[in-house]
C-alpha cells in the first residue's frame, strides 16, 4: 500500500503540473476562440473544422504507436535506472516520428486538391487542407516531446509547451482574421503555432536528454529500438488508424448531411467539452507511466490498490464536472455568443454524456492494458467499436445529421467498456466498487437537475445563472456526497496524503479537507 500511496504521490504531482497548463493553454484558446468565433461566420467556422479533418485523420499514420511506447519505456527504464536506455528510446523515437511526419506532410499537401473535391466537395478549400497539412510535421515533433515529458514525469515541460503553443495561436488566429483572410487566416494561424509548439517542446527534450547522467552502459541501436516500439506501438496503432478512419467517416457524413452552420455549432460544442478535459487529462495521462513501473504478475497488491485509486479519484473529479457543463451549457453559450450558436448547448449537453463512463473506469481500464503490454487486446476492443460505429453512424448521421454523430459517438463504444472489464476482471482479478460509482452518479445527477431548474426559475442573466449556477451545484454536491457516504473520512486521508507533493497547494487543499471534516463532525457523519 506504501509503494501505490508514492506513487499516487508523484502521479498526484504531475498531474497538477499538467493541470495549470491545460487550465492557462485552454483559458488563453478559449479568449481566443470566443473571439474568432465572433468574428467569422458560423460558415467560416464550418470550414475551418472541415479543412483540419483531413489532416487529422492522415496523422494517424505518422505514430504507430511509438508516441505510447515512449512513455512505457521511458518510465520503464527509468525506474529500473537505466540512462543508457531512456537516451537510446528519446533519440529513436525523434528520428522515427520527425522522418515519417514530414514524408505524410509531402503526401497530404499533394492530394489536398483531390480531399477537397472528390471526399469533401468543397473544391475551395483545397488550399486550407495544404496550409494545414503542415500540422503533420509540427505533431510529431510534439509527439515526441510529450512522450519524453510524461515517461520521464516532467510534466512542467509539457505545460510550458502548451501554454506557448495557445498564447501564439490565439495571437495569430486574431490576427490574422481581423486582417480579413477568414477561415484561411485561422488555419493559418493553428498550423504556425503548432510548428513552434513542437519547436519549443524539441528544445525542452534536448535540455532533459543533455541532463541525464552519463553513463559507459551499452544502449540499444536506433533500429533496435525502432522495432522494440513498433512492436509494442502497432497494435494500438492499427486501432488507432481505424479509429481515426472511423471520425473522418463520421466527418465525412456530417459534411454531406449537415449545414456549415450545425458543424460550426458542433465545433463551439466541443470547445466548451474541452471543460471536462481540464481534470480528465491529467488522470488519463499520469497513469500510463504510473501502470508502466508496475507488473501485475509480481505486484499485484499494489497495481490494485493504484486502479483503485485512479477509478474512485479520476470519477470523482470528471462525473460532476460533466454534469456541471451540461446543466449549465445554456448559459456558458448564450453569454459569450448570445443566440448566434443556438444549437450549441444540446451539442454541448449529449457530448458531455460520455465522460460519465469514467464512473465505470474507463479512466483507467485502457492505460492500464497499455502499461502491462496488453496493447492486442486494447486494438481488439478498438476494432469492435469501429465495426459497431460504421454502420450505427451511417444511419444516425443521415437521419438526424449533428446528433446523430453524437449518439453515435456515445453509444458505440458501450459494448467495448463492457468487455474490457470483463477481461480485467478475468485477467487480473480487478473489480470496480460499483456502490461508490452508482453513488457517484447519483450525487452528480441529482445536483445537476437542482442546478438547472434554480437558473430557469428565474429571469437571471447569463452570467449571473453561471454564477449561482456554479454555487449551487457545489453546495448540492458537497451536501449529497457525505449524505450518501460517497466520500468518506478514509478518502479525505487518502487525498491529503496524495497533495502532499504540491508544497503551497498542499496547505490550501488540506484547509478545504477539514472543513468538509467539520462539516461531517456537526451532522455526525
Amino acid at each position: 500500500m506504501s509503494k501505490a500511496a508514492d506513487m499516487a504521490k508523484v502521479s498526484a504531482k504531475g498531474g497538477f503540473h499538467l493541470l495549470w497548463g491545460l487550465v492557462l493553454s485552454t483559458v488563453i484558446s478559449s479568449v481566443g476562440t470566443i473571439v474568432i468565433a465572433n468574428l467569422l461566420t458560423p460558415d467560416d467556422m464550418g470550414l475551418y473544422y472541415i479543412a483540419l479533418a483531413a489532416p487529422t485523420l492522415i496523422q494517424n499514420f505518422r505514430d504507430w504507436g511509438v508516441g505510447a511506447a515512449m512513455i512505457k519505456y521511458s518510465a520503464q527504464y527509468n525506474s529500473k535506472n537505466q540512462i543508457s536506455k531512456v537516451k537510446s528510446i528519446i533519440i529513436s523515437g525523434l528520428a522515427f516520428q520527425v522522418i515519417l511526419g514530414l514524408l505524410l506532410n509531402l503526401f497530404t499537401f499533394v492530394i489536398a486538391g483531390f480531399l477537397a473535391t472528390s471526399v469533401y466537395e468543397r473544391p475551395g478549400i483545397e488550399s486550407l487542407i495544404q496550409i494545414s497539412s503542415f500540422i503533420l510535421l509540427s505533431g510529431a515533433l510534439t509527439t515526441m516531446s510529450m512522450g519524453i515529458f510524461v515517461g520521464l514525469e516532467k510534466m512542467a515541460y509539457n505545460s510550458v509547451t502548451m501554454v506557448v503553443q495557445s498564447i501564439v495561436r490565439s495571437a495569430l488566429m486574431i490576427g490574422f482574421v481581423v486582417y480579413g483572410f477568414g477561415a484561411l487566416g485561422a488555419v493559418a494561424g493553428n498550423v504556425i503555432s503548432l510548428l513552434i509548439s513542437g519547436l519549443t517542446g524539441g528544445l525542452l527534450v534536448w535540455l532533459i536528454y543533455r541532463n541525464l547522467p552519463s553513463t559507459n552502459q551499452q544502449s540499444l541501436s536506433v533500429f533496435k529500438n525502432v522495432k522494440i516500439m513498433l512492436k509494442y506501438g502497432v497494435p494500438l496503432s492499427v486501432g488507432t488508424i481505424v479509429n481515426g478512419f472511423l471520425l473522418q467517416f463520421y466527418n465525412i457524413l456530417l459534411a454531406k448531411y449537415a449545414s456549415d452552420a450545425l458543424i460550426g455549432n458542433y465545433s463551439i460544442a466541443i470547445t466548451f467539452a474541452v471543460l471536462i478535459t481540464f481534470v480528465a487529462a491529467p488522470v488519463t495521462t499520469m497513469l500510463l507511466p504510473a501502470f508502466s513501473k508496475i507488473s501485475v504478475e509480481k505486484d499485484k497488491e499494489t497495481i490494485r490498490s493504484v486502479f483503485d485509486f485512479s477509478v474512485k479519484y479520476g470519477s470523482l473529479l470528471v462525473v460532476p464536472v460533466a454534469m456541471l457543463v451540461m446543466s449549465l451549457s445554456t448559459p456558458a453559450v448564450f453569454a459569450l455568443f448570445g443566440d448566434k450558436y443556438e444549437w450549441a448547448p444540446l451539442f454541448l449537453s449529449l457530448f458531455a454524456i460520455q465522460h460519465l463512463y469514467s464512473a465505470f473506469g474507463t479512466l483507467s481500464m485502457g492505460n492500464l492494458l497499455d502499461g502491462q503490454g496488453e496493447t492486442r487486446v486494447r486494438m481488439k476492443l478498438i476494432l469492435l467499436t469501429a465495426g459497431i460505429g460504421f454502420p450505427l453512424s451511417y444511419f444516425l448521421i443521415s437521419q438526424f445529421g449533428v446528433i446523430g454523430l453524437i449518439l453515435t459517438t456515445v453509444t458505440a463504444r458501450i459494448p467495448s467498456i463492457i468487455i474490457s472489464r470483463i477481461w480485467i476482471w478475468k485477467n487480473y482479478d480487478l473489480t470496480l466498487d460499483w456502490k461508490f460509482s452508482g453513488k457517484i452518479l447519483f450525487s452528480s445527477t441529482i445536483s445537476a437537475l437542482i442546478t438547472y431548474l434554480t437558473i430557469n426559475r428565474f429571469a437571471f442573466s447569463y452570467w449571473l445563472q453561471l454564477l449561482v449556477g456554479f454555487c449551487v451545484f457545489l453546495f448540492t454536491f458537497l451536501v449529497l456526497v457525505l449524505l450518501t457516504k460517497t466520500v468518506e473520512r478514509s478518502d479525505i486521508d487518502n487525498l491529503k496524503n496524495m497533495t502532499q507533493s504540491l508544497g503551497p497547494l498542499h496547505k490550501l487543499f488540506v484547509f478545504f479537507m477539514n472543513i468538509v471534516e467539520k462539516i461531517m463532525n456537526v451532522f455526525g457523519l
